[in-house]
């Protein structure tokens, strides 16, 4: 993955922590997975409690929630598609 508007190399290596959750949560809002390219799931159940709210879709929240954890969530009543 190549992010335009960061130097993924220098940020890797100034913050590794803070760039795996970066990624997590870049994969997830706008990129996606390069062919091939897996998350790994203990990974993301440990980095969950932190990049939960930054996920703009609430439809790809629970529907991560429900892949990792069995959880079935309604969503709210005022959630649309256009909002």
């Amino acid at each position: 993955m190549v992010h335009w508007s960061v130097d993924e190399k220098k940020f890797k290596k100034e913050d590794p922590e803070v760039y795996k959750l970066w990624r997590l949560v870049n994969i997830i809002n706008e990129v996606g997975l390069t062919p091939g390219e897996k998350i790994d799931k203990r990974q993301l159940k440990k980095a969950w409690p932190k990049i939960k709210d930054q996920i703009d879709d609430p439809y790809k929240k629970r529907l991560i929630e429900y892949l990792l954890w069995g959880k079935i969530f309604s969503l709210p009543a005022n959630i649309s598609f256009w909002t």
